[in-house]
C-alpha cells in the first residue's frame, strides 16, 4: 500500500493549486482525478472557459448575422474550437501538476476508512493508498429531475453535454430559471435558436435586485426569448427526431416540439461514489461535506474545497478555499472562510448581469439607512461605441458612512467592473473615492463618476 503525506481527490482548482503548494514543500502528494478529460477540473473542461468561449462567439455571430444555416455552420466550428480550447488547457493543468512534483492518478476514489483510498482504475484493476492528511475536492454534478421520459430522451442535456452538441438547434426548450439555464439562453439565442425557458417559481431572479431582475426579465424577452414563470415540464417523448414536452402552466397545459432539452436545474455535490460515510465524515442537509471555517471537515485530518463543501459554486471561491486550507497547514491559520470578503459574480447573459453585496431589499431590512444611486447606460460613452446600451448599474449605500454595501451592474463589461466594488468594499473606500477617481476614456469604468453623482 502505497503511503502520502497528501492524497487530493479530485483536479479542480482548489484541488490542483494545493497539490503544487504542497509537493513544493518536499510533501509527497497525489492528486485523483477519474478522467483523463478532466485534468484541471470543472472550470476549465464542462463549465466556465467552455461557455464562455461559446457566449463570446455567439455575440459575434449574432452581430454577423445570416440565415440560419450560416449560423449552424458557425456553431459547428465554434463547438470544434472549443474542444481543442478545452484539450489545450487539460494538457497544460496536467504538465504543471506533474512538474511540480504531483503524482497524478487516473481512476476513481473512494473512502476505505478515514485514512485509506481505494482507487479503482480505468482498466479495472484496484489499489489502496494510505494518506496522512486527505482533501475532498469533487466539485458538482448535474441534477436532473424525476420527469417522466427525460432521462431517457435523446434530445435531452445538461450544460455539460450541451456544449458538445454540434447541431445547432432551431428550437430548445430550457428547464429551469436559474443562473445557468439563463446563460444558456442567451448563448443561444445569439446563435439563432429559439428559446423557451420553463421555471417552477413566480419571481424571475428572486436573489437578484428587484429592480434589476425586471431589467433583465424585459431585455431577454425583447431579445426574443419565451420565459414561462410558474410552470413546469411534466413529460418528456420523442417523436420523428423532435422532443416533445408537455408543459403545465397557468393558463393550462400544452406541447412542445423542440430540437434539445437543456436540463439546468441546478448542480449537487459529487459524492455518490466517494462514499464519505466510511471515513465518518459528517454531511450537511442538502448533502455537501460538512466543514469549520478552516474547511476541516468533521474528521480533523480531512478536508474539503470547491463545490462539494456546499459554498458558493465558482472557481474562484474554490482558488481561495485553497488558500485557506494552506494556511490552516502551512500558514498561521488566520485566513478562514468567515474573512474572505464580499464576493461577486457574474452572470454571462448579453448583457452580462454581476452583482456583490447587498440587495436595497436586504440592506432595508438589515436596519442600514439605505441611499441608491441608478444609471441607465443609454448615458455611457462607452456604451453607445460598444452599441451595447441594455442595462444599468445600481448602488446600494450605507446613507450614514457612506460606505458601498452593494452594487448590481446589468451592462457591457460588468464583470471587470464589479471588481472595483469588491476592492471598495473590502477596503472600507466610500463611494465618494470612485465618484471622485479619474478614469480613463472612453470606459465603462468611468459611468461610475455619473452613477455615484447620483446618489439620494
Amino acid at each position: 500500500m502505497k503511503e502520502y503525506g497528501n492524497i487530493i481527490i479530485g483536479f479542480g482548482k482548489g484541488g490542483k493549486t494545493l497539490a503544487g503548494a504542497l509537493a513544493s514543500k518536499g510533501e509527497k502528494t497525489a492528486l485523483i482525478e477519474r478522467s483523463d478529460k478532466m485534468y484541471g477540473g470543472t472550470c476549465i473542461n464542462v463549465a466556465c472557459i467552455p461557455s464562455k468561449f461559446l457566449e463570446n462567439n455567439a455575440r459575434m455571430s449574432a452581430a454577423e448575422g445570416g440565415s440560419f444555416q450560416e449560423k449552424a455552420d458557425r456553431y459547428r466550428k465554434v463547438i470544434e474550437e472549443k474542444r481543442q480550447l478545452t484539450a489545450e488547457l487539460r494538457q497544460k493543468n496536467y504538465n504543471k501538476a506533474v512538474g511540480a512534483g504531483v503524482e497524478v492518478l487516473t481512476g476513481s476514489a473512494a473512502f476505505l476508512d478515514d485514512h485509506r483510498i481505494l482507487v479503482t482504475y480505468p482498466e479495472g484493476n484496484t489499489e489502496e493508498l494510505y494518506g496522512k492528511r486527505i482533501f475532498i475536492n469533487t466539485g458538482g454534478t448535474p441534477f436532473v429531475p424525476p420527469i417522466t421520459g427525460l432521462k431517457e430522451s435523446r434530445y435531452a442535456y445538461t450544460s455539460e453535454g450541451m456544449m458538445e452538441l454540434e447541431e445547432l438547434p432551431e428550437k430548445l426548450l430550457i428547464i429551469g430559471g436559474g443562473y445557468i439555464g439563463l446563460e444558456f439562453a442567451s448563448y443561444y439565442t445569439n446563435f439563432g435558436s429559439q428559446v423557451t425557458i420553463v421555471q417552477d417559481g413566480e419571481a424571475f431572479i428572486p436573489r437578484e435586485d428587484e429592480e434589476v431582475s425586471a431589467a433583465v426579465l424585459e431585455h431577454m424577452t425583447a431579445a426574443g426569448m419565451r420565459i414561462l414563470r410558474k410552470a413546469a415540464v411534466t413529460a418528456v417523448r420523442d417523436e420523428n427526431g423532435k422532443a416533445i414536452a408537455s408543459i403545465k402552466t397557468e393558463g393550462g397545459e400544452e406541447e412542445l416540439s423542440v430540437d434539445a432539452i437543456l436540463v439546468a436545474t441546478g448542480r449537487r455535490p459529487n459524492l455518490a461514489e466517494l462514499h464519505p460515510e466510511r471515513a465518518g465524515i459528517e454531511l450537511t442537509q442538502r448533502g455537501a461535506v460538512k466543514t469549520d471555517e478552516g474547511l476541516r471537515t468533521s474528521v480533523p485530518h480531512i478536508w474539503a474545497m470547491g463545490d462539494v463543501a456546499g459554498g458558493l459554486q465558482f472557481t474562484y471561491i474554490s482558488l481561495d478555499d485553497s488558500r485557506i486550507v494552506k494556511s490552516q497547514i502551512l500558514g498561521d491559520g488566520s485566513r478562514t472562510t468567515a474573512n474572505r470578503g464580499a464576493v461577486p459574480y457574474c452572470v454571462f447573459l448579453d448583457p452580462p448581469l454581476s452583482r456583490v453585496g447587498m440587495t436595497e431589499a436586504e440592506a432595508r431590512k438589515a436596519g442600514y439607512e439605505v441611499k441608491t444611486a441608478r444609471l441607465q447606460m443609454a448615458a455611457v460613452p462607452k456604451a453607445r461605441v460598444l452599441k451595447a446600451t441594455a442595462g444599468m448599474m445600481k448602488a446600494v449605500i450605507d446613507g450614514k458612512t457612506g460606505l458601498i454595501l452593494g452594487a448590481h451592474l446589468y451592462c457591457a463589461e460588468s464583470y471587470e467592473i464589479i471588481n472595483l466594488f469588491k476592492l471598495a468594499m473590502d477596503a472600507g473606500i466610500p463611494y465618494t473615492v470612485l465618484r471622485d477617481n479619474i478614469y480613463t476614456h472612453p470606459t465603462m469604468s468611468e459611468a461610475l463618476n455619473d452613477l455615484f453623482a447620483a446618489v439620494n
